[in-house]
């Protein structure tokens, strides 16, 4: 990936690619998630704790091949299992049904599942060797012969074991090949030398492509957003440009939401019933109520919550700010560390002044208040219910209810000074020429 980040830590729809196999792995009563890592991976165990902390983690500490990884989680294995699923942290399109749909046919009797898809184009994917519906053998691309190359069903290299026989086919895998790793791919021989069988369950290329390079991860990503939009527009949302839109894998939607074109929502994001998020704006760690009005050309920030009928408009940022009902902020403004309340006004150019240089501070807007244009509202402030902020000032102590603050210098005219200003200019200019 050519990147300081661990490959599965990579984000694709505002989660990384890890945070995606996790989500579809087996979940609830009966369960068990182990998770294999690298070395000195600190940041991938703590992602690991913070999406499913009933995982348990174990490191790989040498790199010996994919069979070497699963064994590395024995302790786990011994436990006991029914089945046993081997997935890849770095195919953030499986589905829980695939899950699902693969471990089926260990309850008929089958040893052992592989998944496979048919390659477009299979160049370099080991082939699934498969006779009387029964997986024969998985054969790399250098072993396969001139006919077996002509395969198109490949192997996805993820499978479900029968978790009584799961743990004697592992062991027996050996690590006599050119590399002298121990490959997973092996497990298909060692049933098939046990009378045991192993079966094939196909799914779609798209759904386990895995990720090795940057450019892996955009297409990852391309095909995430297809599905993401698709499945918005048929829970009922109206994206107006799908292909302009950008959403995260947790967004929520209400009813009758719609989203203007070039629209990017990040991680976190709830939109209420009868919202609209209109052209340019970008939205992450938000929750909009109902009937809200976002941008164009809005920022919403971590921590933002608008109330129901709340406005934000053209060029408003916000960030850890709650506004109530009915607020609207139009135009030009940054509303941070603030509570805004119900039904206020805030015009155009205000800034709440939360940042000292040192501290955060917060500031409280009450109900129904009205905040001038061009306003600074100096943190740690609290504006009262109904108080009116005249234009232009800067407010640096609590405003009461209901009450009116102006904080101006007083205007001083010159009468005739702008023609003199122009005369001093001119003059200025002849004498340089």
């Amino acid at each position: 990936m050519r990147s300081s980040l661990p490959k599965v830590l990579h984000p694709v729809a505002g989660q990384p690619l890890l945070a995606h196999v996790l989500a579809a792995a087996p979940q609830g009563a009966g369960a068990s998630l182990a998770v294999v890592i690298g070395p000195d991976h600190g940041a991938v165990t703590a992602e690991v704790k913070r999406i499913r902390p009933d995982a348990a983690t174990f490191v790989q500490q040498e790199r010996l091949g994919t069979a070497h990884a699963v064994l590395a989680a024995r302790e786990a294995i011994e436990r006991g299992v029914d089945d046993l699923l081997v997935a890849f942290g770095d195919t953030p399109l499986i589905s829980a049904e695939t899950f699902e749909r693969l471990r089926s046919p260990l309850k008929q009797g089958a040893a052992l599942a592989v998944l496979g898809f048919r390659a477009a184009d299979p160049t370099g994917y080991g082939r699934l060797v498969v006779q009387d519906d029964r997986l024969v053998a998985i054969r790399e691309q250098a072993d396969a012969s001139a006919e077996e190359r002509k395969i198109t069903l490949c192997n996805a290299g993820v499978m479900a074991f029968d978790g009584r026989k799961a743990l004697a086919i592992l062991k027996k895998i050996g690590s006599a090949n050119a590399k002298g790793e121990y490959y997973l791919t092996d497990a298909v021989g060692i049933v098939r030398e046990q009378g045991l069988e192993a079966v094939v369950i196909e799914t779609s290329e798209d759904e386990v492509r895995g990720i090795n390079t940057k450019a892996q991860l955009a297409e990852a990503e391309a095909v995430m957003q297809d599905k993401l939009r698709k499945a918005a527009m048929e829970a009922g949302v109206t994206l107006i440009a799908p292909e302009t839109v950008y959403l995260a894998a947790d967004t929520s939607f209400g009813k009758d939401v719609t989203i203007e074109p070039f629209v990017v929502i990040g991680p976190r994001v709830s939109i209420g019933d009868g919202a609209v998020i209109h052209s340019f704006s970008h939205i992450v760690e938000a929750t909009i109520g109902k009937n809200a009005s976002v941008g164009p050309y809005a920022r919403l920030r971590p921590g933002t919550s608008l109330g129901e009928g709340a406005r934000i408009g053209n060029f408003v940022e916000t960030k850890a700010a709650t506004l109530e009902a009915g607020v609207k902020v139009n135009h030009l403004s940054y509303i941070g560390d603030a509570s805004v309340g119900a039904n206020s006004n805030i015009g155009a150019g205000t800034i709440t002044c939360n940042y000292d240089g040192f501290s955060k501070h917060r500031t409280t807007i009450g109900k129904g208040a009205f905040v001038g244009t061009n306003s600074s509202l100096v943190a740690p402030v609290t504006i009262g219910d109904g108080a009116y902020i005249g234009s232009g000032s800067v407010i640096t102590r609590d405003v009461p209810d209901d009450a009116m603050a102006l904080e101006r210098n007083q205007q001083t005219i010159r009468e005739g000074g702008a023609a003199r200003y122009r005369e001093i200019k001119t003059r200025g200019k002849k004498s340089k020429s």
